[in-house]
């Protein structure tokens, strides 16, 4: 890790990819702009808040944060890297996703190795049907399944939005509700 002292998520995201010594590192931004949840929890926070992730919360979060980060690359407002060129930004995107993916692959965390997935396949279907709220629908529910773990009805809405039903992001909302209680 770099010499800076590194303190929450996105700060943390930075100096990971700084020591990696990737090209990502030349495109950061500054100052973050600060990730807000929009109309929602942030994902980062709720997965490492779980007590599935209690033994490597800092490896989660860090993890979490760097998936998030690609999503927001791939389609919305990036925290960390600015690419103005739609297609390097994909690529980046890309790469901070196996960056998230290799970190919970390093300690064996399988379980949120394929929570993350769903929410990178979830989030891309809903993004591509302009469902900004089945997205994030999507990132709550992950979120909570990595932190607390998976069940039944989380399963379900997922397969719900897979479906494209209607009523999947309140049952995905529903699902990450009853689960983190």
């Amino acid at each position: 890790m770099s010499d800076e002292v590194a303190s929450g998520p996105v700060d943390r995201l930075r100096a990971a990819v700084r020591d990696s010594g990737s090209p990502l590192a030349e495109v950061m931004s500054a100052a973050p702009p600060g990730y807000v949840a929009e109309g929602g929890p942030d994902p980062v926070a709720l997965a490492a808040s779980g007590p599935r992730v209690a033994g490597h919360r800092d490896d989660v979060e860090l993890a979490v944060s760097a998936v998030l980060e690609g999503c927001l690359l791939h389609y919305g407002r990036p925290r960390v890297v600015h690419i103005a060129d739609p297609d390097l930004a994909l690529l980046a995107g890309d790469r901070l996703y196996a960056l998230g993916l290799a970190r919970l692959a390093a300690i064996g965390d399988l379980t949120a190795i394929a929570e993350l997935a769903d929410i990178i396949a979830l989030s891309a279907q809903a993004y591509t049907a302009g469902d900004g709220e089945l997205a994030l629908a999507a990132w709550h529910a992950g979120a909570v399944a990595i932190g607390w773990g998976p069940d039944e009805a989380t399963a379900a809405a997922k397969r719900s939005a897979r479906a494209g039903d209607p009523g999947a992001a309140q049952a995905l909302h529903a699902a990450a509700g009853r689960a983190a209680r």
